[in-house]
């Protein structure tokens, strides 16, 4: 059984990088693979920290430059990158091959986990999950971030927002828009959600620090978290 998890930047490196938390999920992850011996992961990392510094300090130097250019979008790409390699090298033991970065090209998997990153301009790391979700056949993807629940509206701004256990595509999509630019936070990606929404993948977004909670997503107890679908 393959599970897809887009492994949020803001997990990875809040701030900097998340030390005990790459240790404490790594030992979760590791417990999972231990009860279940079928079971087999892709992990998709995003850019967190490093894509919003090196994003901003590019748009300082260049006066503002457009959100949506290109070179905005590869400085994330690239972040995502530097993270997914971090990944890897944490999960060495079970020989992952090199990082994917193109989640179309032809490449050989045969072991329990699979590291990717950004992929090109045009979307974020979560649209790289739903591509080899439906690659690999997996029905469910699983979004990690900063973000417990999905709101119907943004909670920091918001006081009146509420959070919600399950809505449909159709619902979320009218939340999140259907536009992307390099940095755009929101709970899962419109350009992903579109493309998720045709594939009919169900996505559980959750919160990654609840490495408990996650652990009972992934062997279908009770959790916390929205799933849309």
């Amino acid at each position: 059984m393959i599970t897809v998890i887009s492994l949020g930047g803001s997990m990875i490196a809040p701030d900097a990088v998340d030390t005990a938390y790459l240790l404490q999920f790594k030992q979760m992850l590791e417990s999972h693979l231990a009860a279940f011996p079928q079971a087999r992961f892709v992990l998709v990392a995003g850019g967190g920290a490093p894509a919003r510094l090196y994003q901003n300090a590019y748009r300082e130097i260049m006066n503002g430059a457009p959100a949506s250019g290109d070179e905005a979008d590869w400085i994330g790409i690239m972040a995502t990158r530097l993270n997914a390699q971090l990944v890897r090298a944490v999960f060495a033991a079970y020989d992952p091959p090199p990082v994917v970065t193109d989640p179309t090209a032809p490449f050989e998997w045969n072991g329990r986990v699979l590291v990717a990153a950004g992929w090109k301009p045009g979307f974020s790391s979560d649209n790289d999950a739903v591509i080899l979700a439906r690659r690999f056949g997996a029905r469910t993807l699983i979004n990690l971030s900063n973000v417990e629940r999905v709101y119907t509206a943004d909670p920091r701004t918001d006081p009146a927002a509420q959070p919600l256990d399950a809505l449909s595509w159709k619902d979320f999509r009218a939340l999140v828009g259907t536009g992307w630019t390099p940095g755009k936070n929101t709970p899962f990606d419109p350009v992903a959600s579109k493309h998720a929404e045709e594939a009919g993948l169900t996505v559980i977004c959750a919160a990654g620090a609840n490495l408990d909670n996650v652990a009972a997503i992934l062997t279908g107890r009770p959790f916390t978290g929205t799933t849309i679908g």
